[in-house]
């Protein structure tokens, strides 16, 4: 049993929003599946942390949920900047449950243990939040992903943060979220979002004392990244 991550998988297999268009993007989805299929096995467990699906409702997203839910392994899906189909977790829940996705499972408040380790986190927001709705949402995403955690100590292991948005790059600090992951003693944190040559800003390895890897499909090659074998 192994614990894999790889984040933004911007799949539209359900709408017209092609991101072969993109460099480095050309046949993506067959290079996804090809590596995932290469690696993971039906007792690993994958986290994607966000940009799943272009879809703009959920019932749009099934034929997406669909190619993931036919990949081995257990997936655990958080919400992106991009994934405007995302809707209240009873509701995500019912709607994986009637298609019968039932390896696909929804980071959102709570945490899920995965041998040693647990796996909690939420969406995060911009660094520079200045109007005051950022400043709003950006208090809620750290309020989410304290409550994530608090939900992940009740369930013992080893705390293993995900976010979509970056928390620290070469550029600047979220310090909202970046006092959360220090409040809560968390080592390790796992983030997507950045692509192209944002991803040249990426922190990756040790910094202020907590390890950070940046797990965007692209950045990965659309390899999913091994965490832990367990």
């Amino acid at each position: 049993m192994s614990l894999f991550a790889i984040g933004d998988t911007h799949l539209s297999l359900g709408c017209d929003k092609p991101m072969d268009i993109f460099p480095g993007w050309d046949d993506y989805v067959k290079r996804l599946s090809y590596n995932w299929r290469a690696l993971v096995k039906e007792t690993d467990t994958v986290v994607i942390p966000g940009d799943i699906s272009w879809a703009m409702q959920l019932e749009n997203a099934a034929a997406d949920f669909a190619f993931l839910h036919e990949l081995p392994g257990e997936k655990i899906i958080m919400k992106g900047n991009h994934d405007y189909w995302w809707n209240t977790k009873t509701k995500m829940d019912a709607f994986l449950q009637a298609h019968g996705f039932t390896s696909i499972r929804v980071l959102h408040n709570n945490a899920y243990r995965i041998g040693d380790y647990t796996v909690c986190g939420s969406r995060g927001w911009f660094y520079d939040a200045e109007e005051d709705a950022d400043k709003k949402v950006l208090l809620r995403e750290a309020g989410r992903l304290k409550m994530s955690i608090e939900a992940g100590k009740s369930l013992g292991g080893e705390l293993l943060v995900f976010l979509h948005y970056p928390p620290v790059s070469t550029l600047q600090t979220c310090p909202e979220i970046m006092d959360v992951l220090h409040a809560e003693h968390i080592q390790r944190c796992y983030y997507g979002h950045l692509h192209g040559p944002s991803r040249f800003n990426a922190v990756t390895g040790f910094y202020d004392g907590i390890e950070f890897s940046l797990v965007s499909a692209d950045h990965l090659g659309f390899c999913p990244k091994l965490l832990e074998k367990i």
